[in-house]
Protein backbone atom coordinates (compact mmCIF):
# COMPACT_ATOMS: atom_id res chain seq x y z
CA UNK A 1 0.00 0.00 0.00
CA UNK A 2 2.62 2.36 1.22
CA UNK A 3 4.74 2.00 -2.26
CA UNK A 4 1.95 2.39 -4.23
CA UNK A 5 0.72 6.01 -2.50
CA UNK A 6 4.79 6.50 -3.15
CA UNK A 7 4.82 6.00 -6.61
CA UNK A 8 1.51 8.11 -6.79
CA UNK A 9 2.99 11.25 -5.02
CA UNK A 10 6.41 10.77 -7.13
CA UNK A 11 4.25 10.85 -10.27
CA UNK A 12 2.49 13.92 -9.29
CA UNK A 13 5.73 15.11 -7.97
CA UNK A 14 7.96 14.87 -11.39
CA UNK A 15 4.98 14.69 -13.98
CA UNK A 16 6.61 14.04 -17.73
CA UNK A 17 5.78 17.19 -20.25
CA UNK A 18 3.18 16.56 -22.85
CA UNK A 19 3.59 14.85 -26.66
CA UNK A 20 2.19 18.28 -27.25
CA UNK A 21 5.33 20.27 -25.33
CA UNK A 22 7.78 17.75 -27.31
CA UNK A 23 6.20 18.53 -30.65
CA UNK A 24 7.28 22.02 -29.65
CA UNK A 25 10.72 21.83 -28.60
CA UNK A 26 11.30 19.50 -31.64
CA UNK A 27 10.28 22.41 -33.78
CA UNK A 28 11.80 24.76 -31.65
CA UNK A 29 15.22 22.79 -32.23
CA UNK A 30 14.47 22.61 -36.03
CA UNK A 31 14.13 26.61 -36.19
CA UNK A 32 17.17 26.55 -34.19
CA UNK A 33 18.95 24.48 -36.85
CA UNK A 34 17.64 26.43 -39.76
CA UNK A 35 18.94 30.09 -38.08
CA UNK A 36 22.87 28.42 -38.07
CA UNK A 37 22.41 26.80 -41.59
CA UNK A 38 21.46 30.41 -42.54
CA UNK A 39 23.68 31.98 -40.76
CA UNK A 40 27.09 30.02 -42.27
CA UNK A 41 25.83 30.02 -45.48
CA UNK A 42 24.62 34.18 -45.38
CA UNK A 43 28.80 34.53 -43.74
CA UNK A 44 30.08 32.79 -47.07
CA UNK A 45 28.44 34.03 -49.55
CA UNK A 46 29.89 37.26 -49.76
CA UNK A 47 27.07 38.57 -52.07
CA UNK A 48 24.58 38.13 -49.31
CA UNK A 49 22.63 41.01 -48.20
CA UNK A 50 23.70 40.56 -44.57
CA UNK A 51 27.24 39.12 -45.12
CA UNK A 52 28.99 41.91 -44.07
CA UNK A 53 26.88 41.83 -40.31
CA UNK A 54 27.05 38.28 -40.10
CA UNK A 55 30.62 37.25 -40.98
CA UNK A 56 32.21 39.03 -38.09
CA UNK A 57 30.19 37.47 -35.19
CA UNK A 58 29.54 34.06 -37.29
CA UNK A 59 31.19 32.44 -34.61
CA UNK A 60 29.35 33.61 -31.59
CA UNK A 61 26.22 33.62 -33.30
CA UNK A 62 26.66 29.37 -33.53
CA UNK A 63 27.75 29.24 -29.88
CA UNK A 64 24.99 31.16 -28.70
CA UNK A 65 22.18 28.74 -31.02
CA UNK A 66 24.27 25.14 -30.59
CA UNK A 67 23.95 26.67 -26.34
CA UNK A 68 20.45 27.25 -26.80
CA UNK A 69 20.04 23.86 -28.56
CA UNK A 70 22.18 21.73 -26.52
CA UNK A 71 20.06 23.34 -23.08
CA UNK A 72 16.36 21.98 -24.90
CA UNK A 73 17.81 18.94 -25.20
CA UNK A 74 19.33 18.43 -21.76
CA UNK A 75 15.75 20.00 -20.31
CA UNK A 76 13.51 18.17 -22.48
CA UNK A 77 14.66 14.79 -24.04
CA UNK A 78 17.28 13.82 -20.58
CA UNK A 79 14.62 15.15 -18.47
CA UNK A 80 16.77 16.90 -16.30
CA UNK A 81 13.96 19.65 -15.79
CA UNK A 82 12.33 16.69 -14.04
CA UNK A 83 15.43 15.58 -12.43
CA UNK A 84 16.30 16.58 -8.61
CA UNK A 85 17.79 19.57 -8.15
CA UNK A 86 21.07 18.16 -7.33
CA UNK A 87 21.54 16.08 -10.44
CA UNK A 88 20.90 19.19 -12.18
CA UNK A 89 22.88 21.32 -10.34
CA UNK A 90 26.25 18.69 -10.96
CA UNK A 91 25.78 18.74 -14.29
CA UNK A 92 25.34 22.30 -14.94
CA UNK A 93 28.49 23.21 -12.66
CA UNK A 94 30.51 20.89 -14.91
CA UNK A 95 28.99 21.94 -18.07
CA UNK A 96 30.02 25.73 -16.97
CA UNK A 97 33.22 24.58 -15.75
CA UNK A 98 33.80 22.97 -19.27
CA UNK A 99 32.56 26.21 -20.95
CA UNK A 100 35.28 28.89 -19.05
CA UNK A 101 38.00 25.63 -20.08
CA UNK A 102 37.12 26.35 -23.65
CA UNK A 103 36.59 29.39 -23.62
CA UNK A 104 40.08 30.35 -21.63
CA UNK A 105 41.64 28.07 -24.46
CA UNK A 106 40.00 30.06 -27.25
CA UNK A 107 41.40 33.41 -25.48
CA UNK A 108 44.96 32.06 -25.34
CA UNK A 109 44.90 30.57 -28.88
CA UNK A 110 43.98 34.30 -30.05
CA UNK A 111 46.36 35.78 -28.03
CA UNK A 112 49.15 33.39 -29.48
CA UNK A 113 47.99 33.45 -33.27
CA UNK A 114 47.69 37.58 -33.08
CA UNK A 115 49.06 39.36 -30.66
CA UNK A 116 52.05 37.30 -29.90
CA UNK A 117 53.65 37.40 -33.08
CA UNK A 118 53.41 41.13 -33.46
CA UNK A 119 55.13 41.67 -29.84
CA UNK A 120 58.15 39.35 -30.84
CA UNK A 121 58.34 38.37 -34.34
CA UNK A 122 60.22 35.37 -35.25
CA UNK A 123 64.04 36.00 -36.66
CA UNK A 124 64.92 34.56 -40.03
Amino acid sequence: MHAVAHAEAHAETHAHPTPGLYARVAITLFVLTALEVAAYEVARDPVAPLHGAVEPILVPILLVLSAAKFALVAMFYMHLKQDEPLLSGVFVFALIIAALIIVALMILFSYQYHVAPTINPKRG
